[in-house]
């Protein structure tokens, strides 16, 4: 998911690093400093099209380096955002920094994630801006429930409930509709998913450009 301004707001304005509030929290975290760079997956292309595969395996070093190359990916390419299966793996894991309407920022990993939304009598959609990695430089207006928890597992099979508000709702709901086959495109209407795709088109090698630079600048 494409990263957006965050505005101020009240009360504990500590970062959240695996839904656990921190006194610290460097701009770039620990896993980005050791990941090494991965292509992202485009739209179009069959592994963001189907189901990804539970993990089952945990506290593996191939886990912890595919975290870690997400986690830098995601970065270089200025995302809130990013799904295992784009970056080409196919398996239901995605990582997030990415900050809520309090401008609260939120770290982390999830596992195997089942999201849980609220009762239809109690949801309130929002209609905001939305952008993806993997459909790079298009955005749209998606509808999005504003409150979303994401209850997985961590990197070495601990138990996770991951809390999202505003943005980082929005944020937790894409992320997971990607482990499911699905990319926002797929929640417009034809002539909006027209548009994003002609957006797509025309700044795509901008993108890429900007990526290349960053990834330059952090050495990778």
């Amino acid at each position: 998911m494409s990263v957006r301004h965050e505005r101020s707001g009240p009360v504990d304005r500590r970062a959240r690093v695996q839904g656990r509030p921190v006194d610290t929290c460097p701009a770039l975290p620990p896993e980005a400093e050791r990941g090494s760079v991965r292509r992202v997956t485009v739209v179009g292309e069959e592994v963001l099209s189907r189901p990804c595969r539970e993990v089952t395996e945990f506290g593996t070093p191939e886990l912890s380096a595919l975290i870690d190359d997400m986690f830098v990916t995601m970065q270089v390419a200025d995302g809130a955002g990013l799904a295992a299966n784009q970056v080409g793996v196919d398996l239901r894991l995605f990582v997030y920094d990415c900050p809520d309407d309090d401008g609260i920022r939120h770290v982390g990993h999830i596992i195997n994630p089942v999201l849980d939304l609220p009762d239809p009598g109690a949801r309130r959609l929002v209609d905001d801006f939305e952008g993806c990695l993997s459909v790079p430089g298009a955005g749209m207006a998606v509808p999005r429930t504003d409150r979303a928890v994401a209850r997985g597992l961590d990197k070495d099979g601990n138990a996770l409930v991951i809390e999202g508000t505003g943005y980082f709702a929005r944020c937790l709901q894409h992320e997971t509709d990607h482990l499911a086959g699905r990319t926002y495109l797929d929640r417009l209407s034809r002539r909006d998913r027209k548009d994003a795709l002609r957006q797509m088109e025309d700044r795509r090698e901008e993108v890429f450009a900007q990526r290349a630079i960053k990834a330059a600048r952090l050495g990778r």
